[in-house]
């Protein structure tokens, strides 16, 4: 064990240490782990409401082609704004919500095909 002395905001304080060795160790996967794809359903992706709020803007209308990354609405939050983007390239097939709408957690919002 060695004592050293630490001097923190003027204060000395006086610290021991223990000297520890290093063990070989062995990590074993109990658990597989499978690789996830990310290909959209076949029925459309779904867009869903992250949180509860107010849809402050709609962005798309039915039939308009969207891509990856691209806001189709802003969701207003706790006085934030939040834009909430296409998950993937595809076409809007349906839009359920209106400006003004009040949205709950999970509530669909559009589902692009």
């Amino acid at each position: 064990m060695k004592v050293y002395k630490v001097k923190v905001n003027g204060k000395v304080y006086e610290v021991e240490l223990e000297s520890v060795t290093e063990k070989e160790a062995k990590i074993e996967v109990t658990k597989e782990v499978k690789e996830e794809t990310t290909t959209a359903p076949v029925d459309g992706s779904k867009v869903v409401a992250p949180m509860q709020g107010t849809i402050n803007a709609v962005k798309v209308n039915a039939g308009d082609t969207v891509t990856k990354g691209q806001v189709l609405f802003v969701l207003e939050a706790m006085k934030l704004e939040n834009e909430i983007v296409s998950p993937c390239d595809g076409k809007v097939s349906t839009v359920k919500v209106s400006k003004g709408q009040q949205v709950n957690n999970g509530d669909l919002l559009a589902v692009i095909a």
